[in-house]
């Protein structure tokens, strides 16, 4: 049976740019093995699979080589194309049950904004090797709480926009380090009220495009610095994008649009597997 598949720019407007994801629709359950081959033949820092419930959908996302817990960019494309493909209305809220508990999608606008848990950041001392790999001198340098599935990330406040996009890690070093990165630092560009770069090789991605889950913990830090509840964030990747993010008590909402770029079906079932 042919699958639906698509490949979505999400965190843009623009065909291109943004943070490739392909979003897949299932018709039933598939075995984690299937899975897992179709997002290493996508060869997108992720694939989201899509399963129809009662209420809504399950969700999973797959990089190449392992399945992570939350994912933004590839929620925001599922969402975008739930809505494109007509399997919803225009009015109708996008609800997904995932690993990393209810996460909800809804039109604002031109924008799609997600519903996502917030990520503190406390204090810490990055891991041995890890500022080395970076290759940067950090103002601060913090964590998210583990919980409990391994994907803990590192926040790093650099000096300045400049040092951000002039970073060249140490890739071979960064991927014996399980945690992911955040590189951020205030914005110097008009429109903008942060910039950030995204590194997580131990997942498998050297360095992401645009990263929903970073700005997770990027808006709980930055509002609190900046004393502000709103911003917005540009994330400085070869490809760009912008992230619209707001806190409200335990959520973090991020908007963005986004952009089909591709259009197929799938024609090795699991059956084949």
């Amino acid at each position: 049976m042919a699958i639906p598949i698509f490949q979505v720019d999400a965190f843009t407007s623009e065909p291109f740019r943004g943070n490739p994801a392909a979003v897949c629709l299932l018709d039933r359950p598939r075995p984690e093995r299937w899975l897992q081959h179709v997002a290493a033949e996508m060869n997108l820092s992720e694939t989201a699979f899509l399963l129809p419930t009662g209420d809504g959908f399950n969700l999973r996302w797959f990089t190449p080589t392992t399945e992570v817990p939350l994912c933004g960019h590839a929620t925001l494309a599922s969402a975008h194309i739930l809505w494109k493909t007509g399997w919803l209305a225009a009015e109708e809220a996008a609800r997904f049950a995932t690993r990393s508990g209810a996460l909800a999608a809804r039109r604002a606008g031109s924008r799609i904004e997600l519903d996502f848990p917030a990520l503190a950041v406390e204090e810490s001392a990055p891991p041995a090797g890890a500022l080395e790999a970076l290759a940067v001198r950090p103002l601060f340098c913090g964590r998210t709480p583990d919980r409990g599935d391994g994907d803990r990330q590192y926040l790093v406040e650099c000096e300045s926009e400049d040092v951000v996009r002039q970073a060249r890690p140490r890739f071979d070093l960064l991927r014996l380090i399980q945690p992911s990165f955040i590189l951020t630092a205030r914005s110097a560009s008009p429109g903008y009220d942060i910039v950030s770069r995204f590194f997580a090789p131990w997942w498998g991605i050297d360095e992401d495009p645009v990263t929903g889950v970073a700005h997770c913990s990027l808006a709980t830090y930055w509002s609190r610095r900046l004393g502000r509840t709103s911003l917005v964030a540009y994330q400085a990747s070869a490809r760009g994008g912008t992230v619209h993010v707001r806190i409200d008590r335990e959520r973090a909402f991020l908007s963005g649009q986004a952009v089909t770029v591709l259009e197929g079906t799938l024609t090795a079932d699991s059956a084949a597997d």
